[in-house]
């Protein structure tokens, strides 16, 4: 199978002999499945130490990676990868180690790992899209979202130079969150608050969830989980349940299901700002996922 990227895949190695601390065990929280896409391994923005974070204080029967979970478009151009994206690899696979289902549904930036659709890649089993049957009985159709995207599928150059903007946007993003560290203030996203200022991106936004709600009520199903538009958020559209789990380079959330079959949006800064806290308290050093780096 080809490797359109030309670039050396997987990283090596992929686990590492530093294991990440591991969490006492009443700090663990526990779900029947979680969501996480658009995370961007390989760039400079993605908050590789966070996800690992949360990876390690969240356990799941099943784990769904919605896509763009690798950047292959900034890879292919500009290779970058450090100890905390491989920090997220061990994590991933440790999840197929200690028995959770993982299941991979490649994005457009990782469009390359669609040639594996089927096959299981040290236990994470690639597919083009998932069906997820909630602990209530609901069906929801499981994909990325960037074929409901008109730009993305139909103008590929505005996606690439679009996706340079972001970049910069996420990079100014960084400064000005280094900064509030320094005054002492938690994380807060300047580019996605600049992004849903702008008129153009909140329509954006909604045509696209209008989009995947009909197509999920057009094929049957309950409810649909999606990425793509780092846009985090659970709602009903025209009966349908609709679900996007953020993203890892912004937001830093998660779609978490609990044993009952609820679904919510986990904001992980939040909660790593309280680990911090406890950490502190009791003495300890607080990992540097907590700088938000």
């Amino acid at each position: 199978m080809r490797n359109s990227l030309d670039m050396p895949w997987p990283p090596q190695p992929l686990y590492r002999a530093r294991p990440l601390p591991p969490p006492s065990p009443d700090r663990i929280r526990r779900y029947r499945s979680i969501f996480i896409s658009d995370v961007h391994l390989g760039t400079r923005g993605c908050k590789a130490a966070l996800l690992a974070d949360f990876l390690t204080h969240n356990d799941c029967q099943r784990l769904y990676l919605a896509g763009d979970i690798v950047d292959g478009w900034r890879l292919k151009k500009n290779w970058y990868w450090n100890d905390t994206h491989s920090d997220v690899v061990n994590a991933i696979l440790r999840k197929v180690d200690e028995g959770a289902e993982v299941i991979y549904v490649p994005g457009n930036h990782d469009e390359v790992f669609r040639d594996y659709c089927g096959v299981s890649l040290a236990g994470v089993v690639v597919k083009h899209e998932a069906v997820h049957e909630t602990a209530d009985g609901r069906r929801l159709l499981v994909i990325h979202g960037d074929h409901f995207d008109g730009i993305v599928t139909y103008a590929r150059w505005l996606a690439h130079l679009g996706d340079y903007a972001y970049g910069l946007a996420l990079r100014l993003n960084d400064i000005f969150n280094a900064a509030r560290r320094r005054l002492g203030l938690p994380y807060w996203s300047l580019s996605a608050y600049l992004k849903h200022k702008v008129k153009n991106a909140a329509s954006f936004i909604s045509n696209f969830e209008q989009a995947l709600a009909r197509e999920a009520k057009d094929r049957g199903f309950d409810g649909v989980v999606a990425g793509h538009i780092h846009h985090a958020e659970t709602k009903f559209i025209n009966g349908v349940l609709y679900c996007n789990d953020g993203d890892w380079v912004e937001s830093c959330t998660a779609l978490v299901e609990d044993a009952r079959g609820h679904l919510e949006i986990v904001h992980w800064t939040s909660f790593a700002a309280e680990e911090e806290r406890f950490a502190v308290a009791a003495g300890a050093n607080a990992p540097p996922a907590f700088a938000g780096a």
